[in-house]
């Protein structure tokens, strides 16, 4: 008999639960439940509504019983964020969003005590505020007494399986975008986190993807007629999920997990820490087999969705494909911004953020939707180009395509933007590539499939991938202008 799985698959704005099959040859699935994630700021803090998130897995579950019943449960979520317990297992808080601004000056304050060489030699991890290290130093510095009540701190699909097991650990591949683990022996740098009087006895056991938290509870079980099934730790953070599905069987590739961010790198069998690294502020992130994702975040379609989010605040009922076509339509080249600017990181008026960087960095200033849409599409696709010169830089090795996966595959501008502006050939696709990633581990870890590679195999074939082929106009002069307004 096919075996059903149950994915369920958090983004920053959504999720999704979908119930898979798997009949030996391919997979198929099928999305039974989606919601949306909406944060919510209370007295000045951006909060995930994590008991939400509960109730929707929980509806989740039930509509799959109801569809014949799955055989094991896989959650991935965005990376860094966390919740704390208490002593007896009670959430003391809503987790708080990454882009809340308690961290802001964070990394600076921690260099004080640790320079951030020996932070990144210690991690291999890319520097960004957001990251939980410097969300737990903000807690030590402004809220220590959260700090001193909590016994366990689980990141956020760790949390979610807590709720639905009672079982308290740490999947790796999570784990790992914190800034607290040691990518050569993939445990806690409890040194590193005593230094900066982090409590180190609040980190739970790390496990490895594809291990089992642990069964369904009773509770849960009786309340929603599931069977006791076992709860599987995929690879939870979403880009780690991503990666598993990227269909390529050989070494060395390079994929942009495209949605809310952009998450641009290889799969590596060791960390690379080096000055080189360090300067281009890769990240040594954990995934699948003990692979190391070396890869660079980058601010991704946030910057789309966040500027219609507000162009619907004003009354403009515009869609994804207004937008496209209405920067198709303008002229390309007048102006370029640093997508990672600081300014870009929290909600708000993007497109006045944009005129503002403009304005700012002496260029002219977009006027129109269109003019703002062309400005960050170009500037997006450029600085993928610029991360792939980097990437090549500290590997030394030369990539002959780019697979992109994830929801941002359905932006054909984007895909061929990339084309163009890297010169390499772009393949597009699988578009769920988390929940293919998600769905793959759980089959691995209940035998159904040998390892990643036969997965890998398996989406492959199940796959009709779309190729972007590079041949763009005045595309290096463009790159070359480009380019003076990194960092600015």
């Amino acid at each position: 008999m096919a075996k059903k799985i149950l994915a369920f698959d958090f983004g920053a704005s959504s999720g999704r639960a979908m119930l898979a099959s798997f009949d030996g040859k391919t997979i198929s699935m099928e999305e039974i439940h989606r919601f949306s994630n909406d944060p919510v700021k209370l007295n000045g803090v951006f909060y995930w509504d994590i008991l939400r998130l509960m109730f929707e897995i929980k509806q989740g579950i039930v509509k799959a019983v109801n569809n014949g019943g799955f055989d094991a449960i896989g959650i991935d979520t965005w990376g860094v964020d966390f919740g704390l317990l208490d002593k007896d297992g009670r959430l003391l808080e809503n987790p708080i969003h990454y882009r809340d601004e308690r961290t802001v000056g964070m990394i600076e304050a921690a260099a004080e005590v640790v320079p951030k060489s020996e932070m990144y030699s210690r991690t291999g991890c890319q520097f960004a505020r957001l990251n939980t290290l410097f969300q737990l130093y903000s807690l030590r510095k402004q809220r220590p007494e959260l700090l001193d009540r909590a016994e366990t701190m689980l990141f956020v699909p760790d949390l979610m399986a807590y709720f639905l097991t009672g079982v308290k650990k740490a999947e790796y591949t999570i784990a790992s975008t914190s800034q607290m683990i040691n990518p050569e022996t993939k445990q806690w740098d409890k040194e590193l986190l005593e230094k900066l009087s982090i409590p180190t006895s609040i980190l739970p056991e790390i496990i490895a993807p594809g291990t089992p938290y642990g069964l369904l509870s009773d509770e849960i079980c009786e309340e929603l007629g599931a069977k006791k099934v076992p709860v599987i730790a995929v690879a939870t953070h979403d880009t780690a999920s991503a990666v598993v599905s990227v269909p390529n069987t050989g070494n060395d590739f390079v994929y942009i997990s495209c949605g809310t961010w952009s998450l641009f790198g290889t799969e590596l069998p060791h960390p690379v820490i080096n000055e080189k690294a360090e300067e281009h502020n890769f990240t040594n992130e954990g995934g699948y087999g003990g692979k190391i994702r070396f890869l660079k975040n980058i601010m991704g379609l946030w910057l789309i969705q966040e500027s219609r989010r507000q162009w619907i605040r004003e009354g403009a009922d515009v869609s994804y494909g207004d937008l496209e076509r209405e920067a198709l339509a303008v002229e390309p080249f007048k102006c370029f911004i640093d997508v990672d600017d600081p300014s870009f990181e929290t909600p708000g008026n993007l497109p006045k953020r944009v005129q503002d960087f403009c304005a700012r960095t002496g260029q002219y200033v977009p006027q129109t939707r269109g003019e703002i849409m062309r400005c960050i599409y170009q500037s997006l696709a450029m600085k993928y180009r610029w991360t792939l010169e980097n990437l090549i830089d500290v590997t030394g090795k030369k990539y002959d395509a780019i697979h992109m996966v994830g929801g941002g595959t359905k932006d054909n501008l984007l895909c061929q933007m990339t084309a163009d502006f890297c010169n390499v050939k772009v393949i597009a696709g699988p578009i769920e590539a988390t929940a293919t990633g998600n769905i793959a581990v759980q089959l691995i870890s209940l035998g159904e499939l040998a390892d990643i590679t036969a997965a890998r195999k398996v989406i492959a074939d199940s796959l009709n991938p779309v190729y972007y082929q590079p041949g763009g106009k005045d595309c290096e002069t463009a790159y070359r202008e480009f380019v003076k307004y990194i960092g600015k």
